[in-house]
């Protein structure tokens, strides 16, 4: 048996239908067990309870590997990122005590502990918490995931559908190297069966200019409203109006900023082989069809 941490989110889920493909038995733990969409998941249920160890380390028990997916891409409410590192920490440790072999974390391309970007450096310590924990370890290591349930290039072609004009956060010519789910899970899984503890990028074959993805993502929706190059501040006051429009948070400053810092590119060699544009072109019908609501997915 495995465990994944949210089989029903986004990443979680692609990691979930592999390991179905694999003929694993899977049991996730998760606060959201009626998540539209993930009918096709089969898997046994228990709650993600941070505050009950002695009910994590139960639920654990048995299980062969933990593919650990959980964090938070905002802070919001009383949840901040030191929380989540926390949470890690006690979700590693009861691993440990359940007799867990295996650990594989999913991270985030370019973490770093001293990032002046709380998201990347809560991410560094997580990892740290991950190596400390006493178990075998892989981390994985994504750059911008895209899928089946993706928020950010979904949001985009919701925008470029609806908007007279689309702006983009200064002159569009930071790097992003978007991977498939399908290849994360690939990647997760392949890291599971190491003997040795590894830390891998899961980053797909091609390195686009932002601006350039904006344009694939239009050509696929066959919309293409004129483009605007948007000071950075002048972009996030712009998505916080249309935030409050949508009741959701579109995007923010520190999202942008490792955005225009090109966290979102691998230093390592591409392991992923699906290409956005395949992708694209294939689901054009149905991606931006409907707003994707992180509030609505995670908080509400």
């Amino acid at each position: 048996m495995d465990v994944v941490t949210g089989a029903f989110s986004f990443t979680g889920r692609f990691i979930a239908r592999r390991l179905m493909t694999q003929e694993r038995q899977i049991k996730t733990l998760t606060n959201h067990p009626q998540r539209p969409g993930t009918e096709d998941i089969t898997a046994e249920v228990a709650p993600l309870q941070f505050a009950d160890r002695d009910a994590l380390v139960e639920s654990l028990r048995g299980a062969d590997v933990l593919y650990n997916t959980y964090w938070v891409r905002f802070q919001h409410g009383r949840v901040r990122f030191g929380q989540a590192v926390a949470n890690t920490r006690t979700l590693v440790g009861a691993a440990r005590d359940a007799g867990v072999r295996k650990v594989v974390h999913i991270s985030v391309s370019n973490p770093r502990e001293d990032s002046p970007l709380d998201y990347y450096a809560g991410k560094a310590r997580a990892e740290r918490a991950v190596r400390e924990s006493g178990l075998a370890w892989a981390i994985v290591r994504p750059t911008l995931i895209f899928g089946d349930g993706d928020i950010l290039i979904n949001n985009i072609a919701w925008l470029l559908r609806r908007l007279p004009i689309f702006g983009i956060p200064g002159r569009g010519d930071y790097r992003v190297q978007p991977v498939a789910g399908e290849d994360v899970a690939e990647i997760a899984t392949w890291a599971a069966e190491q003997t040795d503890n590894v830390t891998i990028d899961a980053a797909g074959p091609d390195i686009v200019y932002y601006s350039e993805m904006v344009e694939s993502i239009a050509i696929a929706v066959g919309r293409h409203p004129r483009f605007v190059y948007m000071s950075p501040r002048t972009s996030l006051r712009a998505a916080k109006l249309i935030g409050r429009l949508v009741n959701d948070v579109m995007l923010n400053e520190p999202e942008l900023e490792g955005l225009m810092q090109e966290l979102l590119v691998s230093t390592e060699r591409p392991r992923g082989t699906k290409r956005l544009d395949n992708w694209l072109l294939t689901n054009a019908d149905t991606v931006g069809m409907k707003y994707a609501s992180e509030l609505d997915r995670h908080w509400r």
